[in-house]
């Protein structure tokens, strides 16, 4: 972490390059009020601004001409995203106006902000955790409404106090393991391990670590591939969902040569949708290659869709774990009452193919209730993972009187896996690994 030299003022554009009708500059550090004010057409309000205060102005450059009109947020230390003294300057949203903010803002001996930095700062200075600032990020990527609100949960904290929970139950296992390693038998009751405890810390922490599955899910998606022959309405299948007209429909054989992606969410799960070239026998090189391109994409993905036509059975592949097969044409031929059937014309069958998409993406899934606490992060997963690793060989080894010492051993690496999950025992390349994957400007 030595590029982040927390002594710096730093300052970023925290809105998208590009133009709008207002963009946001941000600046955090000490003395940042005293190094702008002088290019501040009313320094005295800025220098003598209050916490959670606004102020109007223009921004000067050192001829003391206009570069824009402004209205700056300040924070005071203590205060603000950052717990430092910071200011989030409001302009025009005009590329001109953008950069020759900044351009004056590297001029008066500010520092560009690398990426995550101010969110490195507020967890150093206590106002977020790891898993807070890791749910930052996670929210900003967060491509679904249901990974959003998991992600805003883990933001408010709800995350660490849980964890905060476990780490308060594992310390009084310790508590009373090192206790009875500190004093001799005769000055000590008979010492019964707290099996049932134990057993329902690890049992704790599994089920929380179990809940990745869940939030992997949510934040990548799944693939989800259409699959079937030529001509059995893939194409007008992918355009009903999409409800545009991305791939081109003709009653010819064989007119999707390459498969066609595109993105959608269904049941909160995002969704890569693909359309495959039609599954046949061919003379054609380049529908062959489209065949092998559909052959691997039917092997990279998490659920296939294999449309089979009712007015004309084919090949019909068993049902698996990733396979669906789907009945299209039911408007013509109506299938077996127990097949799942879909119009791609009408529409009809649509929103029960889709229940099926979310209930199959969603078999193997633990069960959560409404509000329940998931986790998103692979980190998070393998640090549970690795504290529940520790309590299991623990509780084997509990059995023992004369192993307690290295039971204690095993409790305390389980403490340290949670202390890191939270970041209160943390190394700089875990620091590093986490917050230079945000974006600059967070």
């Amino acid at each position: 972490m030595s590029r982040y030299d927390t002594q710096d003022i730093i300052y970023a554009l925290a809105t998208p390059w590009g133009r709008s009708g207002l963009a946001v500059i941000r600046i955090s550090g000490e003395g940042c009020r005293a190094s702008l004010s002088p290019f501040f057409s009313s320094p005295t309000a800025l220098i003598e601004a209050k916490n959670a205060t606004l102020v109007h102005g223009y921004l000067l450059d050192e001829g003391n001409a206009r570069i824009d009109e402004v209205v700056l947020a300040i924070n005071t230390r203590g205060h603000g995203y950052t717990m430092e003294e910071a200011i989030e300057i409001s302009c025009h949203g005009s590329i001109a106006v953008i950069q020759a903010i900044l351009s004056l803002l590297g001029r008066i001996g500010m520092r560009s902000a690398e990426a995550g930095e101010f969110t490195f700062r507020a967890f150093i200075h206590g106002r977020l955790d790891l898993t807070q600032a890791e749910a930052v990020e996670e929210l900003i990527s967060s491509v679904s409404q249901s990974s959003r609100s998991l992600s805003l949960s883990r933001l408010e904290g709800r995350l660490r106090e849980r964890i905060d929970e476990l780490k308060e139950s594992l310390l009084t296992l310790l508590a009373a393991v090192e206790v009875q390693l500190d004093y001799s038998e005769d000055e000590l009751d008979e010492f019964v391990f707290p099996r049932h405890a134990l057993a329902t810390l690890i049992e704790s922490i599994g089920s929380l670590a179990d809940t990745y599955q869940i939030g992997r899910l949510y934040k990548s998606g799944a693939k989800v591939v259409l699959a079937g022959s030529t001509n059995v309405g893939k194409s007008s299948l992918f355009n009903l969902l999409l409800k545009e007209e991305r791939s081109i429909v003709s009653p010819y054989r064989g007119t999707t040569r390459d498969y066609i992606e595109a993105d959608l969410e269904v049941g909160g799960i995002p969704i890569r949708l693909y359309d495959t070239a039609g599954l046949r026998e061919s003379e054609d090189l380049v529908e062959q290659e489209g065949i092998v391109r559909t052959e691997r994409l039917i092997g990279e993905a998490d659920l296939i869709i294999y449309l089979v036509d009712s007015t004309d059975l084919g090949h019909i592949p068993a049902e698996d774990g990733r396979t669906l097969v789907v009945y299209n044409k039911s408007d013509l031929v109506r299938p077996a009452a127990d097949t799942l059937a879909i119009s791609a014309q009408s529409g009809e069958g649509v929103d029960r193919l889709l229940k099926a998409v979310e209930d199959r993406l969603k078999r193997s899934l633990p069960d959560i209730g409404e509000g329940d606490l998931v986790i998103e992060g692979e980190r998070q997963w393998r640090l549970l993972e690795g504290a529940k690793g520790a309590l299991v060989r623990a509780l084997e080894l509990s059995d023992s009187v004369d192993v307690l010492d290295v039971v204690a051993v095993e409790l305390a690496e389980a403490l340290t896996n949670l202390g890191e999950l939270t970041g209160e025992v943390r190394s700089d390349d875990i620091l590093d690994r986490i917050f230079s994957g945000f974006c600059v400007g967070k």
